[in-house]
């Protein structure tokens, strides 16, 4: 804590400053440059971190404090009174609706296992940004098997890139690296994806260590976990050992959930990412979200363990796509009629017309003036009701009114919080923090757009 308070001390010290009045320009200056100085600028000798595997200068004297102090700071903890709660609902939609709401991923196109798992271990790593790629994946593998190729992605990684269309996403260099390495640790073996499983012994614990210890491959925890739970989920492999040792794939919507719902709780809210040197935050929140979901898994597995899911991984797609992205976003329109000025709530963004003056044969425009979590306001059900997985013939959620999630985070009550989850700034690439860095008195620096 010393370099914090000599900082704080010092800008109070060499500045003359009384509280009692505003601040003349000069000592506004000075503020600035300090602040400045301690948190975005180093010095020769300032000394190295250990990251990633690999050796980086510290970025500034505020880097330091916070790589040490961060934990202590934010003091996540899992909160098991909440967690029981959630677990209680978990296992009621299990109940009412059934295992789909766990088990439901995207088609596959008809390909066989050898070929599902193929795909998806050489995408898995890359980081798509959403499933309906990974179905797009499945068609070019009907076009071109040869894309998919082990020996061909680590001789010519920039070729399958290109091929499977994400050259136009950020960090290239580093997804070179994750497909040149993902594809030795294969030739190394003399395996193919499909065979991991049995190479591992049937233990699909020890696949998650193999992939995760295979440095530069991109396979962190989230995505490292995503890839076995859908190896298990779509039927690839069959009862491996350990399933229940593979977590939720931590990301921001998971997290937000498990704040919003305060299974997991920090005694400040989370700082901004441009704070959060090399991501100690994000990494820290990271693994205490995976493990909130995984206590609330068990708890519901010990008290109904015939009603219960396989793994704490299954409740990834309920949490992540249903609660994260349809339910617990701001998607609740509020409107304003630009001829009459009635105002009115709307489950679509995209609406164009008044829908009061609608109703009474009057064709007049609205726009949107506000968007509100629908759990936050009695006309919430308009966006549940409106939902893709709770209307149509083959809904998985029927007749649902309100967010199953409404019971444990008491949106209308004080006790409620909108908690956003952290961001991160990448540590490699071109606009990541290694490249940030600048030196004391000379200027500049910072993330790059």
């Amino acid at each position: 804590m010393n370099t914090f308070s000599t900082f704080f001390k010092a800008l109070l010290n060499n500045s003359n400053i009384s509280l009692s009045r505003d601040l003349y320009i000069d000592e506004i200056k000075y503020i600035i440059s300090k602040i400045n100085e301690y948190f975005y600028t180093n010095y020769k000798g300032i000394g190295d971190t250990n990251i990633l595997d690999v050796e980086f200068e510290y970025f500034s004297e505020f880097h330091k404090f916070w790589e040490k102090y961060h934990k202590q700071i934010l003091n996540p903890q899992i909160d098991d009174s909440q967690c029981s709660n959630v677990a209680e609902v978990l296992h009621d939609i299990f109940t009412k609706y059934g295992r789909t709401l766990f088990y439901e991923l995207y088609s596959t196109c008809s390909l066989t296992p050898e070929k599902i798992c193929k795909i998806r271990y050489f995408s898995a790593n890359q980081d798509f940004r959403g499933s309906r790629k990974f179905e797009d994946l499945f068609k070019r593998y009907k076009d071109d098997p040869s894309i998919f190729d082990t020996n061909n992605i680590n001789q010519n990684p920039e070729d399958f890139l290109r091929n499977i269309g994400i050259t136009s996403l950020s960090q290239n260099d580093k997804r070179v690296k994750y497909a040149i390495t993902a594809s030795k640790l294969l030739i190394d073996n003399r395996i193919e994806p499909y065979e991991l499983l049995s190479f591992c012994q049937n233990d699909i614990e020890k696949v998650r260590t193999l992939l995760i210890n295979n440095r530069g491959s991109g396979f962190g925890n989230k995505k490292t976990d995503m890839f076995l739970r859908d190896m298990v989920v779509l039927g690839v492999w069959k009862n491996p050992k350990n399933f229940d040792k593979i977590d939720v794939a931590s990301d921001i919507n998971t997290v937000k959930v498990a704040l919003r719902s305060r299974i997991l709780k920090t005694d400040i809210v989370l700082i901004s990412s441009f704070l959060d040197v090399f991501c100690y935050q994000y990494t820290l929140i990271d693994n205490m979200n995976a493990l909130a979901w995984r206590r609330v898994w068990e708890i519901w597995n010990n008290k109904y363990p015939k009603e219960c899911i396989a793994s704490p991984s299954l409740i990834d797609y309920f949490i992540y796509r249903i609660i994260g992205k349809e339910f617990c976003k701001e998607s609740l329109c509020i409107f304003k009629c630009e001829t009459e000025n009635h105002t009115f709530k709307w489950h679509s963004g995209r609406n164009k017309t008044c829908q009061i003056c609608f109703r009474n044969k009057v064709k007049s425009k609205a726009h949107v003036i506000n968007k509100v979590l629908p759990c936050t306001d009695n006309e919430g059900y308009l966006v549940i009701e409106n939902s893709g997985f709770v209307s149509g013939n083959n809904s998985l959620l029927p007749n649902l009114k309100e967010c199953p999630f409404e019971i444990v985070c008491k949106p209308k009550t004080d006790i409620f919080k909108k908690l956003n989850p952290p961001t991160s700034i990448s540590i490699f690439g071109q606009t990541g923090w290694d490249k940030a860095r600048t030196r004391v008195g000379e200027g500049g620096g910072g993330i790059m757009s």
